[in-house]
């Protein structure tokens, strides 16, 4: 059955991001039983300068709203005008964020149905691939008075859902109304197939825009509760309204547990660098601290770049840094907070007391009133707890994950805190020991290893793959 009472709506705005952009024009035409009851337009005065580039747009400049009310004083007429109805909008999740997040600085919740023409329109013709509301007036042959105008836009959504009753069947009409209304709120592009072929279990997925471009990768114990996650709180993160506005697809990979989601996101971020995801991603060069030797002096802490590094280089290492800049800095802080001396340390050039000294911040290693010998004590002391973990193992390890949610079992094969692969059977296992490429150094694998060790492993989990490996001790 379609609803009585509809509110086609639409925001004009100074840009698209909910969290820091401001509404400029709101516009609605209510219609009850098919008839127009009432129309109603207010521009908006966003507290702030509108850009040529909108104003381009919309014809709405900073001069013209000037005079025009705050979202503040229409609020509560708004709120009165549009309770308990439904909302249509085309791209709704659009209109729908913006006026949530008007109504939250206000303190005020705001939460009303929301019905979208773009998704009816896919959902409706199919065959059909583009479904903007310029592509729908072309198509349709409707009549639009004040483009890109809040009450025109909704006038043409009215004159839209108008031509669909007369021409369509109004049991179809209905129930593509019904499937929208009753489901979550999901981006304009996906429908609820897709995310109900989600596994309820750990993995990876993956976000695709336009072309199958991979526009992020994530991983989660629940893949279906995670992916939801993302769109339940989209008109509060400005990324999670841009991710919902490009996502076409969605896809998954599951694995035995959340120790082999995090290795796989962190192998596949690296390798398809999705344009949403910022961490994870791969560092050309990493950079530690070595405690060289000073035959005079005794130690001298240097950064050193490390190209290609084997994790069975790792030894002499102090702290693993993304950047330069990152390591020079924790040495630096290192220095200053247990007084040590930079001139005795090679990083203060001439005689007589470094300048640390002069400020009170060395204990005077380089005029004599500290022993070198001391110095060099509370250097290494200084420096233990950055100290590079070596790998505790003769060879090679195993640590196997089993998982209850989707029967898997997977072996994860590390060596040197390099991930050598992931074995789901026994032949694939032989495989990866037979290889054991030499894998350059990952800082991200050696991090999620290290804290799985100190945190989640247990003596049955570790399986110890050096050689001879034998039948029994892969259980």
């Amino acid at each position: 059955m379609i609803p009585e009472q509809l509110v086609f709506i639409d925001l004009e705005t100074t840009g698209t991001n909910t969290t820091h952009d401001r509404v400029t024009e709101v516009g609605f035409c209510e219609v009850r039983n098919g008839t127009v009851v009432e129309e109603w337009s207010s521009l908006v005065n966003p507290g702030t300068t509108i850009s040529p580039f909108i104003e381009q747009i919309t014809g709405i400049s900073t001069a013209m709203v000037a005079d025009a009310p705050r979202f503040s004083e229409i609020a509560d007429q708004l709120q009165t005008k549009l309770a308990g109805k439904v909302l249509v909008a085309h791209n709704a999740r659009f209109d729908y964020g913006f006026l949530k997040s008007e109504f939250r600085r206000l303190e005020q919740t705001f939460q009303e149905q929301m019905l979208c023409t773009l998704k009816l329109s896919r959902a409706l013709f199919p065959e059909q691939k583009k479904h903007s509301l310029d592509e729908l007036i072309e198509r349709h042959d409707l009549q639009a008075h004040n483009r890109h105008r809040a009450l025109g836009d909704a006038q043409v959504l009215r004159a839209f859902f108008a031509k669909l009753c007369d021409e369509l069947p109004s049991e179809a009409l209905a129930k593509a109304i019904r499937s929208q209304l009753k489901q979550p709120s999901l981006p304009p592009h996906l429908n609820i197939a897709q995310l109900k072929r989600l596994p309820a279990s750990p993995g990876v997925y993956f976000f695709y825009g336009e072309n199958d471009t991979v526009l992020y990768i994530g991983k989660s114990v629940d893949i279906r509760s995670r992916v939801y996650s993302h769109f339940a709180g989209d008109h509060r993160a400005h990324k999670e309204m841009r991710l919902s506005q490009q996502v076409r697809r969605i896809d998954c990979v599951e694995t035995a547990g959340e120790f082999g989601a995090l290795l796989l996101e962190a192998r596949l971020v690296k390798e398809l660098t999705p344009v949403h995801n910022r961490q994870l991603r791969r560092t050309r060069d990493l950079y530690s601290i070595r405690l060289g030797k000073c035959v005079q002096d005794g130690s001298r802490p240097q950064v050193v770049v490390l190209k290609d590094l084997g994790g069975n280089e790792l030894a002499g290492l102090h702290g693993l840094f993304r950047t330069r800049r990152q390591a020079e800095t924790a040495l630096r802080e290192v220095i200053l907070a247990h007084g040590l001396c930079n001139r005795v340390l090679g990083l203060e050039k001439g005689p007589g007391a470094c300048f640390s000294f002069q400020i009170r911040k060395c204990r005077g290693a380089c005029v004599g009133q500290e022993p070198l010998v001391l110095h060099e004590a509370r250097l290494t002391a200084a420096f233990a707890s950055m100290k590079v973990r070596s790998w505790p193992y003769p060879g090679a390890i195993g640590i196997r994950e089993t998982s209850a949610a989707n029967d898997r079992s997977e072996i994860h094969v590390f060596n040197h805190w390099c991930h050598l692969g992931t074995a789901d059977s026994e032949e694939r296992l032989w495989d990866i020991l037979e290889s054991q490429a030499r894998l350059p150094f990952d800082l991200d694998g050696y991090k999620i290893l290290t804290r799985f060790l100190e945190t989640k492993v247990q003596q049955t989990d570790l399986i110890d793959l050096s050689p001879p490996v034998r039948a029994d001790r892969l259980g």
